[in-house]
């Protein structure tokens, strides 16, 4: 992904989302996890633009570049922008999504199946824990006191880290610096933390059956944030008709830490799912098109 790429909004109820493109062609739109930015996808937007595609790369609410001003988040908001960036560029797309953006990819093929023509799930929540509600509970305190200043990015840059189990991109240490400067910028560290305490994922398993777009879902093996994940990437797998992709020595952000894995999966998806038209055929089409409107219609 270029760093030039121009950072574009998207302007919705309750502020504005950023986003860039590249390329032209089917578009692909792409959603980072809770506490990530868009440069998470910088391995990933290369091979498919080369390979004929837009990629659109969003950054969450109170994320990144977009704006602070939200009141709402979680998994159905971010679905909803989800949904909004790809009416706005003009779909259908492919949606490749991350943790929590996973969750909201798969909500959004189920509000809108027109809109959304596959799904690329990586590290992927589509339900709650199985800890149960005082868990979940805790879980939300925990992240509360966390994230606040002065600690809070540093806490969560060392937890990033930590959840990138296994190998790391070259990259690693400098996009976990990107990801902690994101969070100092003003209200991002608030809104991320608004989101943390109030994040649920049941929205989205209750709209599992309604997913019924070409699928796959990568998870690594190594990844923290699953008990068994194996084991859920199986359910995953069963749930919806996805794919199943387990990745050997990777945690839980395969994008960057398997990117040739991602992309070769999510190619072939494509081509299924949003296949690119050959340049002959355009050329084609667009050859018979000029000679109609000179020759005007056949008797």
């Amino acid at each position: 992904m270029s760093t030039r790429t121009a950072v574009q909004r998207l302007p919705r109820p309750e502020g504005s989302i950023a986003y860039t493109v590249d390329g032209e062609g089917p578009l692909v739109v792409a959603v980072p996890g809770m506490g990530d930015v868009r440069s998470t996808y910088r391995e990933l937007v290369p091979p498919l633009v080369a390979a004929g595609y837009r990629v659109a790369v969003m950054d969450l609410r109170g994320h990144g570049d977009s704006e602070t001003t939200f009141r709402t988040h979680g998994d159905v908001a971010t679905g909803t922008d989800v949904l909004a960036l790809i009416g706005h560029l003009g779909g259908p797309a492919v949606v490749v999504g991350s943790s929590m953006g996973a969750g909201a990819a798969a909500w959004a093929a189920a509000e809108d199946p027109g809109a959304v023509a596959g799904l690329v799930l990586l590290g992927a929540f589509l339900r709650d824990g199985s800890g149960g509600r005082v868990t979940s509970a805790l879980l939300h305190l925990t992240l509360g006191a966390m994230l606040r200043r002065p600690w809070g990015p540093a806490v969560w840059g060392s937890y990033y880290s930590m959840i990138t189990k296994g190998r790391r991109a070259t990259w690693h240490r400098e996009h976990v610096a990107e990801v902690r400067d994101a969070l100092r910028r003003p209200g991002n560290l608030r809104s991320f933390r608004e989101l943390a305490t109030s994040l649920t994922h049941a929205p989205v398993e209750a709209r599992l059956g309604e997913v019924r777009v070409p699928s796959v879902v990568v998870v690594g093996a190594k990844d923290p944030d699953f008990p068994d994940p194996a084991a859920e990437v199986a359910w995953i797998g069963a749930t919806i008709g996805a794919r199943e992709v387990l990745v050997p020595d990777v945690g839980h952000y395969p994008q960057h830490q398997a990117p040739e894995i991602v992309a070769a999966e999510a190619l072939g998806l494509l081509a299924a799912a949003l296949p690119v038209r050959p340049a002959d055929d355009a050329d084609q089409v667009s050859d018979e098109q000029a000679a109609g409107q000179t020759l005007g219609p056949r008797a």
